[in-house]
């Protein structure tokens, strides 16, 4: 990822080639209609007789009439800015329509007997992609395994994703405290537990010697922090914001969280775990505001298909004036294919299981936890399930998940086998037949164990 290239500094010298007659027709020039960054812009062809240089003048004057400040400072002491063009609204009212109260409300969210499943889903998602954002090697698939087995991190990869899915439960209980630096430093201890080179560098403000850089392998520095004898007063200024407290004028919720992320960001208080931190608080945020079903999407899914456009977001900001439209603009984007992402995973589970419902719902004999493990064995054979893993999934006590599993045992569903005390359970490659049997045993009135199945 290249540094963006900065754009002209606004001054008389961008006008002086021009008559007031001239002058006047540049201001009325539009901008281009996306909000382009002067890197974008100058590869853009600018309105007849005008150059890009002037063409970018037109674009300045014509924003700054709009900026909006925040209590966010960078290292020469000038505050940072935003605004809400059209496109940030638009994106605004539709994550007030798809993420608050009660319009269109997902049903497999609001119903009790499947949320829990879509929730745990969600928080594994969120934890395994941003902790691959920084730098965690680990499978999806074994990410899920190792949560959903409730088994100890085999290396500093595994325990980052186990980190951040406490961390993201921990979240939920937190949204109704205000936000301190105590609740940021727990926050952090919860994320960086047990990967840092220094145990005692988490959940606490880095030092002077401890001061870091934001650079790629080459060395190149995309940004600097401030230094560590301001980060205790810049941290009480963001909680002041996160809590409403600052500025003077309506932030809206959720551009409020987003510049929560970067704020913290930006300051980079920590030794390692910045990152995770502010995507974490940004959740916290929206929680708080009552956009409850960001407890099931993940936004780290999203940035990290295309992290260097999360990183020029950040630099465009720092390079243009402190101007916080543009990561506004990349967030809110990620924000709206987020709830995407969640109504489109939603719409296909739900034709999938009308597929398979027709079966498993004639045999009238499975709960939904049972009903639900079904179907994914019918994909996946040769699957272990644990009692552990299936408790967690399902957020069950343990005697219930057992009961669950030792039931579809019984059925001849699943295959039941023991590694020393541990019970495992096995989906049989011929899942598909044996449900059909069942089915048929079923309605002659002659299943009752299904040990005939058992047997095959």
């Amino acid at each position: 990822m290249k540094i963006p290239r900065k754009p002209p500094i606004l001054n008389e010298s961008l006008f002086h080639e021009l008559d007031p007659a001239s002058l006047g027709s540049l201001l009325l020039v539009k901008p281009h209609p996306r909000y382009l960054h002067w890197d974008e812009l100058r590869h853009r062809k600018p309105p007849s007789g005008v150059t890009h240089e002037n063409w970018w003048a037109a674009t300045k004057l014509q924003r700054l009439g709009s900026f909006k400040p925040i209590p966010l400072q960078d290292l020469g002491g000038r505050l940072f800015q935003y605004s809400i063009p059209d496109t940030i609204a638009e994106a605004l009212h539709q994550i007030d329509l798809g993420s608050g109260g009660l319009v269109s409300l997902p049903g497999p969210i609001t119903n009790p007997h499947t949320r829990d499943q879509y929730l745990v889903r969600s928080l594994m998602e969120e934890a395994i992609t941003s902790s691959q954002l920084e730098g965690a090697a680990t499978t999806r698939e074994e990410a899920k395994a190792m949560i959903r087995a409730g088994r100890k991190p085999r290396d500093t990869s595994e325990r980052m994703i186990l980190n951040n899915y406490n961390t993201m439960r921990r979240i939920a209980s937190l949204k109704d405290e205000p936000l301190t630096p105590q609740v940021v430093f727990e926050i952090h201890r919860l994320i960086t537990e047990e990967t840092l080179d220094d145990p005692g560098a988490a959940g606490r403000l880095r030092s002077d010697t401890e001061y870091r850089v934001v650079s790629d392998l080459e060395g190149e520095v995309f940004h600097q922090p401030p230094h560590a004898d301001g980060l205790a007063s810049r941290l009480a200024a963001m909680c002041a914001f996160a809590n409403g407290e600052t500025p003077g004028h309506f932030v809206h919720p959720a551009v409020r969280a987003i510049l929560l992320h970067f704020w913290l960001a930006y300051d980079h208080p920590f030794v390692d775990g910045n990152g995770r931190t502010a995507r974490a608080l940004f959740y916290w945020a929206m929680l708080r505001s009552g956009f409850w079903i960001f407890e099931f999407i993940s936004i780290s899914s999203i940035i990290r298909k295309a992290p260097a456009q999360y990183g020029r977001a950040f630099l465009f900001t720092e390079t243009d004036d402190n101007d916080l439209t543009y990561f506004l603009l990349h967030q809110t984007g990620v924000i709206g294919k987020a709830l995407d992402a969640l109504r489109e995973y939603i719409d296909r589970k739900s034709d999938e299981a009308r597929e398979m419902g027709d079966l498993i719902q004639s045999l009238d004999a499975f709960n939904h936890r049972q009903a639900a493990l079904l179907h994914h064995a019918l994909k996946h054979p040769g699957r272990a399930y644990t009692i552990e893993a299936h408790r967690a999934s399902h957020d069950i006590a343990y005697q219930t998940a057992r009961t669950d599993l030792l039931k579809l045992s019984e059925l001849g569903l699943l295959d039941l086998t023991h590694q020393g005390k541990k019970m495992v359970f096995y989906s049989p490659g011929d899942l598909s037949g044996r449900l059909s049997q069942t089915g048929r045993k079923r309605r002659l009135g002659s299943v009752s164990t299904g040990r005939d199945n058992a047997d095959r």
